[in-house]
This record gives structure tokens, C-alpha cells and sequence, in this order.
């Protein structure tokens, strides 16, 4: 695994420590949970790095109309390698853990996201006006 700085070390334990409390894993189901669950977010992760260069690679306004048709086609095929990741990886939580709990797994990841979004987002500075961003007070 590639080396993290000190922020991102923090974020992991941070969701680790919320998943654990939320999902109130016994001693037998946490190891297997845990191999399961870091395994899925290695395979999800690499899923959406793809992704992500891909989109950056769409913002060349000077590829062809083929090679936009191309890369488009190849982000649905990500994406739906993403959702095969999904019902591949919801058989195999399911094998350690409750259907309840998956859910509530599936909440927390959700409930995570939000709350660093915003806390990112409180850390942005304001304008004078004291609002944070203009584009979204637009919207």
C-alpha cells in the first residue's frame, strides 16, 4: 500500500473508529470484516483512480470525436466494474456480517463522506461577505 501523510492517516482511523462503533462488530465477525472490508476499498479505490484519469484525460479539447466516444465508453465500463465490485463484495460482507449491519455500513460510509465534506468546507476560508462559495449560493 502506498504511503499516506499524517491528514489521510487520520481520515482512515477517524472512519475505522466510526465503522467499528456503528457496526458494533463482535470479536468473531471484526478480523473477517476487516480483511473483507480493506480488500473491497483497495479494489474501489483502484476502480476510481481509473476514473479519475480518465476525466482528466477528457478535458484535452483537442482529441477527436472518436477518442472522446472512446474514453466516455471506457468510464461506463468503470463504472459498472464498480457496481460488479458492489455485488461481488455484498455476498462476501455478508458471509461475516448481518444484512442490518451491512446496511448500517453502507450508511456510515455515506454519513462519513457528508461530515468531511463538511468539515472541508467549514476549514475554506470565507469572503468578505462571510460566505464560502458563490457558485453553490448560485445554484
Amino acid at each position: 500500500m502506498a504511503q499516506r501523510n499524517p491528514s489521510q492517516e487520520r481520515i482512515t482511523s477517524a472512519k475505522i473508529g466510526l465503522i467499528t462503533t456503528r457496526l458494533n462488530l463482535n470479536t468473531d465477525q471484526a478480523p473477517q470484516f476487516w480483511a473483507v472490508y480493506n480488500e473491497y476499498t483497495d479494489k474501489k479505490m483502484a476502480i476510481r483512480q481509473n476514473l479519475r484519469k480518465l476525466r482528466i484525460q477528457n478535458t484535452n479539447l483537442n482529441a477527436t470525436d472518436d477518442e472522446v466516444k472512446d474514453a466516455l465508453n471506457q468510464m461506463l465500463v468503470f463504472r459498472q466494474n464498480e457496481v460488479d465490485l458492489e455485488k461481488e463484495y455484498m455476498t462476501k460482507f455478508l458471509k461475516t456480517i448481518s444484512p442490518k449491519q451491512l446496511a448500517e455500513l453502507y450508511k456510515t460510509e455515506q454519513d462519513f463522506t457528508k461530515l468531511l465534506l463538511e468539515r472541508l468546507e467549514d476549514r475554506r476560508p470565507a469572503d468578505k461577505d462571510g460566505r464560502r462559495d458563490e457558485k453553490r449560493d448560485k445554484e
